[in-house]
């Protein structure tokens, strides 16, 4: 009952400034140097617990990033040009984390949500109000999911990028089931808590999420960036388990 209450007196981008405020009065209790955040270049002994079921090391006490954000951010270091060149950037429902870093760099950067109070931008994913062929990279990072029109969004992303562009998709996969499971009369919030594990998705991915991304026009790479990286390096950014942390490079 209270986090209801605190949910409808309080509008999400508050409650995740206050979350982040939280967040960065208790970092200075996890200084260390067993883990290091790659999105704000701290170091700390522990990383905080996050989720419905608790993920250990998971959430940096400093910028809020996750264990997928952090392999994201390694993977654009090290396999993009968007830190050493002027491109056309879409972030769809940006991490804040990856904003404050993305707003520094010498790109055109949109970051975009439905929600004005979450982005600079407006952005329905379903109708994105860009030209055809037009962004050069495309970061939208556990966002399908809670789409309802799946197809129309994956649709609007394939037209707005560019020939020669990537869109880097990813989202919560199930490794266990091999089709996405959905069932639209599954609608209440504890429902969808206990049959897709987050409150607010609209289904949940199997392991047929390359093909849904192909039927729709994109030609797909599955990458497990975990298996690419040293085996320290990926103990002290905390990576994850594979479920969230999936790659899908989309291009035309």
């Amino acid at each position: 009952m209270i986090k209801s209450t605190y949910k409808k007196v309080f509008s999400a981008k508050s409650r995740l400034n206050f979350h982040f405020i939280y967040n960065k009065l208790r970092g200075p209790f996890y200084y260390g140097n067993n883990y290091h955040c790659n999105c704000c270049n701290h170091n700390f002994s522990t990383f905080i617990p996050k989720g419905r079921i608790l993920r250990n090391n998971a959430e940096c006490p400093n910028c809020g990033s996750l264990e997928r954000t952090r392999l994201l951010m390694l993977y654009l270091q090290n396999n993009t040009d968007i830190f050493s060149k002027s491109l056309k950037v879409l972030h769809i429902a940006p991490e804040k984390c990856l904003n404050k870093v993305f707003k520094k760099l010498n790109i055109e950067y949109i970051d975009g949500d439905l929600d004005p109070l979450m982005a600079t931008h407006i952005v329905d994913v379903t109708d994105i109000q860009y030209p055809t062929n037009y962004f050069d990279i495309i970061i939208c990072s556990h966002v399908l999911g809670h789409v309802p029109d799946e197809p129309k969004a994956i649709s609007e992303l394939h037209r707005v990028l560019s020939s020669n562009g990537i869109a880097l998709i990813m989202t919560l996969i199930n490794p266990k089931n091999a089709s996405t499971f959905e069932d639209k009369n599954i609608i209440s919030v504890s429902d969808r808590a206990t049959n897709y594990g987050e409150p607010d998705l609209c289904r949940l991915h199997g392991l047929d999420f390359k093909v849904r991304l192909a039927n729709n026009g994109f030609k797909v790479e599955v990458i497990d960036y975990r298996n690419d990286i040293d085996t320290t390096l990926a103990q002290k950014l905390s990576v994850g388990d594979g479920d969230r942390e999936l790659i899908f490079r989309c291009s035309k």
